[in-house]
């Protein structure tokens, strides 16, 4: 069985706990490796070297560390292959989707390779007179991350590569349900010229969570995951002194007006609501119609859609299906139980997705993709995330209610509106609670040069993750006022200038 350890200095490194969790492959339910869980020690020895290497990688000028990042950047593109294969084996997803969390995740790669322009600060001439003022963005030193499973490699790199552009070190801390691709990124990193100790990886459970929010070398810490988690990691982080973006759960919307164009808001939807098996943020779990003509239209629409959908392995079979496992049995477990509740509480169930079957992965997580109509807001099916292939449709009679509904849930992360009326639109746009909105868009995720992040419980924190508040998270503002008395020229330098 192979054994997962940390990652630490540039190198592999064997584990010495006696503590593992097993990583399995949720299309067979097969075990194919296990991790070491870390001790508290471990954690410590990875956030020494990080807070070694901070001293020189803080004074290495920003052009230098863009330029092991391009390197980065280019090794990932050569690995995508093998990047997307180990995201399918260990979480579930199909490969064309683990290709484009990769796409997605090389974007704020991107993004940071720009830091020498990104990270300038500002400069103000003559203040006061002959008295100048200019800003310096400097970075925080040791950071740390905390990942989810359903996104190994995009999540992290929504991380560390603004981290380490920003002249920080950092420590990974991958979910224990998929650690392999967190691993061969780092791999990629030291290929790339990165120093030793600037990023580090260290598998754990709580008790290395735990150590990151107290040790009092880490600065800063970012994680992904469900609200109640968040919420611990913002609370304990903060007492200690730490700046913390914690970003939790989400139960995001589509509304759907009358003028809607109804083929285009099927297919939307159908994607939104069960591409990776529902384990996304911003998978569209929600459906709230305005008027009954639209949702039985909707209904049927998606019904006949269902019926064609293939569930299967995310690699190794051709054709591809349409949706994967979810990412553990514990998991499955869970969101079979939220249809049954579903059931129980009185919604409609129009399609069951408990029972699915598919050939040759007797004993794989499977979910088929289920669909609820008539849910209502008192229940629990509407008001709690499941992270599973569950699409719910709440009938409304007009806009105002559909935009009331959205506002008074207890997230805020995405949500979209489809119709083809501008006014709509723009009240919408303008009035909606939620942080990211799309229109005639069914997963509005930002671009790499804009900012993730959601309002009210779907986020702990003042700063939103990468574009420029990921630079503003992992670096402090000094500003500088100065007056120079009579200066002192120096004679002529006619040598070409370079960065060495």
């Amino acid at each position: 069985m192979k054994v997962l350890g940390n990652f630490i200095n540039n190198s592999a490194v064997v584990s010495a706990s006696d503590r593992t969790f097993p990583v399995f492959n949720p299309a067979t339910g097969e075990q194919r490796a296990q991790v070491t869980l870390s001790t508290v020690e471990e954690t410590k020895t990875a956030i020494a070297a990080a807070e070694a290497a901070f001293p020189e990688w803080s004074k290495t000028p920003a052009v230098i560390r863009a330029r092991v990042l391009f390197k980065f950047k280019a090794l990932v593109e050569e690995n995508r292959d093998k990047l997307a294969e180990l995201i399918s084996l260990e979480h579930g997803k199909v490969f064309s989707d683990a290709q484009g969390e990769i796409t997605r995740g090389l974007e704020v790669v991107e993004f940071a390779c720009g830091i020498p322009h990104a990270n300038k600060g500002e400069y103000s001439l003559n203040v006061g007179r002959e008295i100048d003022s200019h800003t310096l963005m400097q970075p925080l030193g040791v950071c740390a991350g905390i990942s989810p499973f359903n996104f190994p490699v995009m999540v992290p790199m929504w991380m560390f590569p603004v981290a380490i552009a920003c002249g920080n070190t950092f420590v990974m801390k991958p979910s224990e349900k998929d650690p392999s691709a967190p691993l061969f990124l780092a791999e990629l990193l030291a290929e790339s010229g990165l120093p030793e100790g600037v990023f580090n990886v260290v598998n754990g459970d709580k008790e290395s969570v735990d150590t990151l929010l107290t040790d009092e070398r880490v600065q800063a810490v970012s994680f992904v995951g469900s609200t109640p988690i968040a919420e611990y990691i913002y609370s304990t982080a903060s007492a200690h002194g730490k700046r913390c973006q914690a970003l939790g759960g989400a139960k995001n919307h589509m509304v759907i007006m009358p003028d809607a164009e109804p083929e285009q808001v099927v297919k939307s939807l159908i994607g939104s609501a069960y591409g990776s098996a529902g384990e996304r943020c911003m998978a569209i779990s929600v459906a709230v119609c305005v008027g009954n003509d639209v949702a039985d239209h909707l209904i049927e629409s998606l019904k006949t859609e269902i019926a064609q959908m293939k569930i299967g392995p995310g690699t190794g079979v051709s054709p591809e299906p349409d949706m994967g496992p979810v990412v553990t049995k514990q998991h499955q477990e869970k969101v079979l139980s939220y249809i049954n509740l579903g059931i129980e509480e009185g919604a409609e169930l129009i399609t069951d997705g408990r029972g699915v079957k598919v050939a040759g992965c007797d004993n794989g997580y499977f979910v088929g993709p289920t669909l609820f109509d008539k849910v209502t807001a008192d229940m629990r099916i509407y008001n709690e995330e499941i992270f599973g292939p569950v699409l719910c449709v709440v009938r409304v009679d007009s806009f105002d209610e559909a935009l009331k509904l959205v506002n008074d849930h207890e997230f805020g992360n995405g949500t979209s509106l489809f119709t083809r009326d501008g006014d709509t639109a723009r009240q919408f746009e303008e009035n909606v609670k939620v942080g990211m909105v799309g229109i005639n868009v069914p997963i509005p995720v930002p671009m790499a040069f804009h900012c993730f992040g959601g309002w009210k419980r779907s986020i702990f924190g003042p700063l939103h993750m990468h574009g420029p508040d990921g630079i503003r998270f992992f670096t402090r503002m000094k500003t500088i006022t100065k007056r120079w008395p009579t200066g002192i020229r120096a004679g002529a330098d006619f040598s070409m200038p370079t960065m060495k």
